[in-house]
Protein backbone atom coordinates (compact mmCIF):
# COMPACT_ATOMS: atom_id res chain seq x y z
CA UNK A 1 0.00 0.00 0.00
CA UNK A 2 1.16 3.68 -0.99
CA UNK A 3 0.33 6.99 0.66
CA UNK A 4 -1.01 10.05 -1.74
CA UNK A 5 -2.25 13.81 -1.09
CA UNK A 6 -4.58 14.59 -3.87
CA UNK A 7 -5.41 18.90 -3.78
CA UNK A 8 -8.44 20.36 -4.06
CA UNK A 9 -10.55 23.63 -4.27
CA UNK A 10 -13.16 22.88 -1.22
CA UNK A 11 -15.38 25.41 -3.18
CA UNK A 12 -15.37 22.97 -6.16
CA UNK A 13 -15.33 19.27 -4.48
CA UNK A 14 -14.71 19.23 -0.65
CA UNK A 15 -14.47 16.42 2.08
CA UNK A 16 -17.34 17.19 3.15
CA UNK A 17 -18.93 16.51 -0.15
CA UNK A 18 -17.05 13.31 -0.09
CA UNK A 19 -18.34 12.50 2.83
CA UNK A 20 -22.09 12.55 1.60
CA UNK A 21 -21.13 11.07 -1.75
CA UNK A 22 -18.90 8.59 0.16
CA UNK A 23 -17.60 7.39 -3.54
CA UNK A 24 -16.57 9.38 -6.31
CA UNK A 25 -14.29 9.79 -9.17
CA UNK A 26 -10.86 12.51 -9.06
CA UNK A 27 -11.66 13.23 -12.17
CA UNK A 28 -9.92 17.00 -13.88
CA UNK A 29 -6.11 16.15 -13.82
CA UNK A 30 -4.25 17.92 -16.51
CA UNK A 31 -1.04 17.52 -15.89
CA UNK A 32 1.20 15.05 -16.82
CA UNK A 33 3.40 13.88 -14.00
CA UNK A 34 0.07 13.79 -12.10
CA UNK A 35 -1.65 12.26 -14.45
CA UNK A 36 1.32 9.55 -15.35
CA UNK A 37 1.38 9.02 -11.07
CA UNK A 38 -2.00 7.92 -11.43
CA UNK A 39 -2.29 5.72 -14.10
CA UNK A 40 1.29 4.08 -13.19
CA UNK A 41 1.54 4.15 -9.35
CA UNK A 42 -1.68 4.70 -7.71
CA UNK A 43 -3.48 1.13 -6.42
CA UNK A 44 -6.19 -0.46 -4.85
CA UNK A 45 -6.58 0.59 -1.46
CA UNK A 46 -3.66 2.97 -1.49
CA UNK A 47 -4.61 5.93 0.80
CA UNK A 48 -4.95 9.64 0.12
CA UNK A 49 -4.83 12.50 2.01
CA UNK A 50 -7.47 15.05 1.01
CA UNK A 51 -5.80 18.22 0.94
CA UNK A 52 -7.82 21.75 0.48
CA UNK A 53 -6.18 24.07 -1.41
CA UNK A 54 -7.01 27.84 -2.70
CA UNK A 55 -9.38 28.75 0.55
CA UNK A 56 -9.31 30.46 3.75
CA UNK A 57 -7.83 26.91 5.73
CA UNK A 58 -5.78 25.14 3.43
CA UNK A 59 -4.30 21.76 4.55
CA UNK A 60 -5.54 18.07 4.95
CA UNK A 61 -9.16 18.15 5.88
CA UNK A 62 -9.58 14.18 5.43
CA UNK A 63 -8.97 10.78 4.18
CA UNK A 64 -10.35 8.30 1.57
CA UNK A 65 -9.15 4.86 0.13
CA UNK A 66 -8.74 3.99 -4.11
CA UNK A 67 -11.18 2.10 -4.45
CA UNK A 68 -10.80 1.98 -8.68
CA UNK A 69 -8.04 2.46 -10.67
CA UNK A 70 -6.83 4.09 -13.46
CA UNK A 71 -9.10 4.43 -16.23
CA UNK A 72 -10.30 7.36 -18.63
CA UNK A 73 -11.22 10.86 -17.44
CA UNK A 74 -14.44 10.92 -19.49
CA UNK A 75 -15.10 14.75 -18.77
CA UNK A 76 -12.32 15.31 -21.89
CA UNK A 77 -14.52 13.86 -24.23
CA UNK A 78 -17.41 15.94 -23.25
CA UNK A 79 -17.20 19.68 -25.10
CA UNK A 80 -19.55 20.96 -22.38
CA UNK A 81 -17.40 20.04 -19.32
CA UNK A 82 -14.32 22.47 -18.22
CA UNK A 83 -12.16 19.61 -18.49
CA UNK A 84 -12.98 19.29 -22.04
CA UNK A 85 -10.21 18.19 -24.07
CA UNK A 86 -10.24 17.76 -27.85
CA UNK A 87 -6.87 15.87 -28.68
CA UNK A 88 -8.21 12.99 -26.16
CA UNK A 89 -10.51 10.46 -27.65
CA UNK A 90 -12.01 7.46 -26.45
CA UNK A 91 -9.93 5.00 -28.72
CA UNK A 92 -6.67 7.30 -27.51
CA UNK A 93 -7.47 8.78 -24.33
CA UNK A 94 -4.90 11.39 -22.80
CA UNK A 95 -6.46 11.76 -19.45
CA UNK A 96 -7.03 9.29 -16.98
CA UNK A 97 -8.88 9.88 -13.44
CA UNK A 98 -9.54 6.83 -10.25
CA UNK A 99 -12.21 6.64 -7.37
CA UNK A 100 -12.11 7.28 -4.50
CA UNK A 101 -13.95 6.37 -1.60
CA UNK A 102 -14.12 8.23 2.17
CA UNK A 103 -12.77 7.01 5.07
CA UNK A 104 -13.31 9.68 7.50
CA UNK A 105 -12.70 13.66 8.12
CA UNK A 106 -9.60 14.75 10.43
CA UNK A 107 -9.82 15.79 13.90
CA UNK A 108 -9.09 19.25 12.54
CA UNK A 109 -7.69 20.68 9.18
CA UNK A 110 -3.98 20.14 9.32
CA UNK A 111 -2.53 23.67 8.26
CA UNK A 112 -0.04 24.06 5.38
CA UNK A 113 1.58 26.54 7.79
CA UNK A 114 2.19 23.98 11.03
CA UNK A 115 3.39 21.06 7.98
CA UNK A 116 6.01 23.53 6.71
CA UNK A 117 7.22 23.45 10.48
CA UNK A 118 7.63 19.75 10.84
CA UNK A 119 11.39 19.00 10.24
CA UNK A 120 10.17 15.15 9.25
CA UNK A 121 7.51 16.60 6.58
CA UNK A 122 10.96 19.29 5.36
CA UNK A 123 11.21 16.82 1.81
CA UNK A 124 7.58 16.43 1.26
CA UNK A 125 6.98 17.93 -2.20
CA UNK A 126 4.08 19.78 -0.71
CA UNK A 127 5.98 22.02 1.51
CA UNK A 128 8.86 22.48 -1.15
CA UNK A 129 8.48 25.64 -2.85
CA UNK A 130 7.06 25.91 -6.12
CA UNK A 131 5.16 22.53 -5.86
CA UNK A 132 1.90 22.51 -7.60
CA UNK A 133 1.21 18.86 -8.60
CA UNK A 134 -2.39 18.33 -7.51
CA UNK A 135 -1.35 14.73 -6.81
CA UNK A 136 1.55 13.82 -5.21
CA UNK A 137 3.34 10.89 -2.79
CA UNK A 138 3.51 10.57 0.58
CA UNK A 139 5.93 8.09 2.12
CA UNK A 140 4.72 5.87 5.24
CA UNK A 141 6.67 8.26 8.30
CA UNK A 142 5.08 11.60 6.67
CA UNK A 143 1.75 10.12 6.38
CA UNK A 144 2.22 9.39 10.29
CA UNK A 145 3.85 12.63 10.82
CA UNK A 146 0.58 14.35 9.08
CA UNK A 147 -1.89 12.75 11.47
CA UNK A 148 0.11 12.92 14.31
CA UNK A 149 -0.41 17.03 14.06
CA UNK A 150 -4.28 16.52 13.87
CA UNK A 151 -4.72 16.52 17.63
CA UNK A 152 -2.18 19.37 17.49
CA UNK A 153 1.78 18.77 18.52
Amino acid sequence: MAYWLFKTEPDTFSIETLREQQRSCWEGVRNYQARNMMRDEIQLGDEVLIYHSSCKQIGVAGIAKVVKTAYPDHFAFDPESDYYDPKSTPENPRWIMVDIEFVRKTERIIPLAVMKNIPELAEMPLVKKGNRLSVMPVTEDQWRTILELENGR
